[in-house]
């Protein structure tokens, strides 16, 4: 049984229209939208966990690989989308987590992880072996010794390979994602002005040295299922800063790969960059496009939106307990800064505007807090209770107002959550020809909004 994503590839390599994108998040608001969009498109969902989020021992959101499977299947059924047109997919897996530890224990643990993730029923693999591990001799700022990613990719494989094995014959195979020059997940620590750009040359040698050790390995039917390599080709955001695509810096790249007959690249950190730019990265065969902190940034601007409503509304209905959201989440991020204190610098004013609004969006690892959800409810609630007038809508969220008045959406606070994440997500499924409305828009920067 081929496996959809293959086909996608397959018509790439056809027109250079054809791609997909993925959708990195845990996020329940976020993976409602996505099965809204890929319903209305009619299309395949690619949603993908990273290795720090779930893993074989609970990553961050104290789920298992089998457990996020679950989850994402109650939600589907909840959403009442096709669990046939979804394909799951582990980003960033291997010895990221781990990287402190010595290199036998951290292979051991991203191996582990490989098969958790196999035996789960993920079927998109990335294997990364980019990162240097206790005792690895490296230069900083430049990618890892090829060879030695080499060989512990293809160690990563054969553990993915393994556990399927012990898998009915019928289950799908994986497909995998290779790669040295792998962006660091959920964007730069830092503000940015410039990234380096993968050198062919690089591509070629960690292609070739993958193979030749694939073959070692006897992993030559798993080689043919690898149908993509993460390349940086000049996109990165950080706190307060976007490097937006420009495909003249990354012409080499595209040239190379356009003859690599069964072969794309995977394009990480897209987030936040123009709709005419992602097109343009799809038709330089950068057909697998990867997106998170936007999506979470875009259910961010919602649910302050939304703060902001009930603020004004509760001031006219005194018997309704505000939810006081934008307080808790502070509280709860000023007592929990780890996910936060690497990325953000500059004076405690500084640091607070970062928190609320900044491009690497550290606030989304902070939803699922038990403080922080049961304010989001609370506020959800409250405006369910309370008649939102238009003119609040229009004032905090004037395209969710179009929305209603054209009779697309509820006036809910869910469908407004909703389809504030579908506009980023609707960009993304124009970009890679997933929408088949609009597909030749003559300006795609300007993304019409009729099928949400």
């Amino acid at each position: 049984m081929k496996h959809p994503i293959r086909s996608i590839i397959k018509e790439h390599k056809k027109n250079s229209e054809q791609g997909i994108y993925s959708v990195c998040s845990a996020n329940p608001f976020v993976l409602e939208a996505a099965m809204l969009q890929a319903k209305a498109d009619h299309s395949l969902l690619l949603i993908e966990a990273t290795s720090n989020q779930v893993d074989q021992f609970g990553g961050y959101t104290g789920m298992t690989p089998e457990d996020f499977h679950n989850y994402v299947r109650r939600l589907a059924g909840t959403m009442d989308f096709p669990v046939s047109s979804l394909v799951l997919g582990g980003d960033h897996l291997g010895p990221n987590v781990w990287q402190n530890q010595p290199a036998e224990i951290a292979m051991n643990r991203a191996r582990d992880q490989i098969a958790s993730y196999i035996e789960a029923g993920f079927t998109k693999i990335h294997l990364d072996a980019s990162m240097p591990l206790k005792g690895d001799e490296y230069e900083a700022g430049l990618p890892l010794n090829p060879r030695l990613v080499a060989q512990r990719t293809a160690e990563l494989c054969l553990a993915a390979e393994h556990s399927l094995q012990k898998l009915p014959a019928d289950r799908q195979k994986p497909v995998y994602v290779i790669g040295t020059d792998v962006p660091v997940p959920g964007g730069a620590k830092d503000s940015i002005h410039e990234v380096r750009i993968t050198p062919v040359a690089e591509v070629a040698e960690i292609l070739d040295l993958t193979q030749k050790t694939f073959a070692e390995e006897g992993l030559e039917s798993a080689w043919e299922r690898v149908v993509a390599i993460v390349v940086q080709p000049g996109v990165e955001f950080g706190d307060d800063t976007v490097i937006e695509y420009d495909r003249h810096k990354s012409h080499s790249l595209s040239a190379f790969i356009d003859n690599q007959p069964n072969l794309v690249y995977e394009a990480h950190s897209t987030d936040y960059q123009t709709p005419l730019a992602l097109k343009q990265m799809v038709e330089d065969h950068l057909a697998i496009l990867k997106v998170g902190p936007w999506l979470t940034f875009a259910l961010r601007e919602a649910i302050f939106a939304l703060s902001f409503m009930e603020e004004e509304l509760t001031r006219l209905r005194k018997s309704v307990t505000p939810s006081h959201l934008m307080e808790t989440i502070e509280r709860v991020m000023l007592q929990n800064p780890a996910h936060w204190i690497k990325h953000y610098h500059g004076t405690a004013g500084q640091q607070a505007f970062s928190r609320k609004f900044s491009y690497s969006d550290r606030i989304r690892y902070y939803w699922p807090h038990e403080d922080v959800a049961l304010a989001v409810q609370h506020l959800i609630k409250n405006l369910e209770t309370l008649s939102i007038p238009d003119s609040l809508v229009s004032q905090y969220l004037p395209n969710q107002y179009r929305a209603i008045r054209a009779g697309e959406i509820e006036k809910t606070p869910r469908a407004l959550l909703h389809h504030k994440i579908r506009e980023v997500l609707a960009i993304y499924s124009q970009a890679t020809a997933m929408r088949k409305t609009n597909r030749k828009a003559k300006n795609p920067n300007h993304i019409v909004m009729e099928s949400i």
